[in-house]
C-alpha cells in the first residue's frame, strides 16, 4: 500500500492541512476511525463523516482498559454528530503476551483492535481502517504504530501533516466539545512494565481516577503499585490535593477503591513517565 507523503508542519497554513486532511479522507472512498472519544480520533471521525457520509464509521473498542466514562463520553458524542458508532468487544486481556506487560503490551492490544476492525471493513465492505495518530505521536515510544503499520492502517492526520496543535485547532474550529479535552491513555498505562495487567487493578486505577477528576481535578494519573497508589497531577494542583478542603475527600476516594497506601509525586504530572523504565 502506498500513503501518501506526509506535508511539511510548516509548509502549510492550518487551513491548508484542514483541505489535505478533507483530500485524503474523501479519497479513501469508505472508511472505519478507531475511535476512542479522543480528540484525535474524534476530529478524523468528524471530517470523514463530513466528506464521505454515510460511509464513515466510528468503531469504539470495549474493553477492560478503558474506563466507564470515556466509553459514555465516546457514544454520547457520536450519537449528537449523527455518526455511525459501532462499539465491539476486545479480548486482549485473554492473550498472555497482553497481560505480561512488558514493554511491547501496546503491540499486541492494538493488533487485537484492528483484528476486529479488520472484520468489521469485511462486513460492511470498507475500504480502509484509520486512526487519530498524528505527528507529535511520531516521537515517542509507541509500539501500537508497529500494530498499525502490520495492518495497514492509515493514519489521515500524520499524512496531512497536522500535529496535536493543529488537532485541538480545528476540533475546536468544528465544535467538538473534547477539543481542549486532556489525554487519556488506556488504564494499563498506570501499571508498570513487568507487572502483570488484570481486570482488579485497571478497575481500581479508573475507580481512583474518576473519583479525583470528580474532585476537580482535570488531568490526574494513578500509576498503580500494588496496594499503592501513586498520584500523578500537575504540580500546581498538588497545594490543592494536600489542602484540608481536598486531602481527606481524595485519600478516601482512593482508599475506598481498593489501595491501602497513597503517594503523591511530588515531580508532577509527566505523559509516559513509566516509559522510562524501558529506556533504563
Amino acid at each position: 500500500m502506498t500513503l501518501p507523503a506526509p506535508i511539511s508542519e510548516t509548509s502549510a497554513s492550518l487551513a491548508d492541512k484542514e483541505a489535505l486532511l478533507e483530500e485524503n479522507l474523501r479519497n479513501l472512498g469508505s472508511v472505519i476511525v478507531a475511535y476512542s472519544g479522543g480528540v484525535d480520533s474524534a476530529l478524523v471521525m468528524s471530517v470523514a463523516h463530513r466528506v464521505l457520509g454515510d460511509r464513515a464509521f466510528a468503531v469504539t473498542a470495549a474493553s477492560p482498559s478503558i474506563a466507564p466514562e470515556e466509553m459514555e463520553g465516546a457514544s454520547s458524542l457520536a450519537a449528537r454528530r449523527g455518526w455511525n458508532h459501532i462499539v465491539v468487544a476486545t479480548n486482549e486481556i485473554e492473550d498472555e503476551q497482553y497481560v505480561a506487560n512488558d514493554g511491547r503490551r501496546c503491540f499486541f492490544c492494538k493488533s487485537e483492535l484492528y483484528t476486529h476492525l479488520h472484520r468489521v471493513a469485511a462486513e460492511l465492505t470498507i475500504n480502509y481502517i484509520a486512526n487519530g495518530t498524528n505527528t507529535d505521536d511520531l516521537g515517542d515510544y509507541r509500539p501500537g504504530l508497529e500494530a498499525a503499520a502490520n495492518a495497514e492502517v492509515r493514519s489521515p492526520l500524520v499524512e496531512s501533516g497536522i500535529d496535536k496543535e493543529g488537532v485541538r485547532a480545528l476540533a475546536k474550529m468544528d465544535g467538538l466539545p473534547v477539543w481542549d479535552k486532556p489525554a487519556q491513555p488506556c488504564l494499563a498505562s498506570r501499571i508498570p512494565y513487568g507487572t502483570p495487567v488484570s481486570i482488579d487493578s485497571m478497575r481500581m486505577i479508573a475507580s481512583a481516577e474518576k473519583g479525583l477528576r470528580d474532585l476537580g481535578f482535570r488531568v490526574v494519573r494513578v500509576r498503580h503499585y500494588g496496594d499503592t497508589a501513586r498520584v500523578e497531577l500537575p504540580a500546581d494542583d498538588i497545594p490543592r490535593f494536600e489542602s484540608d478542603e481536598i486531602s481527606g475527600k481524595a485519600e478516601r476516594l482512593i482508599l475506598d477503591a481498593g489501595y491501602r497506601n497513597i503517594e503523591i509525586d511530588r515531580r508532577g504530572f509527566r505523559s509516559g513517565r513509566l516509559n522510562d523504565a524501558l529506556k533504563s
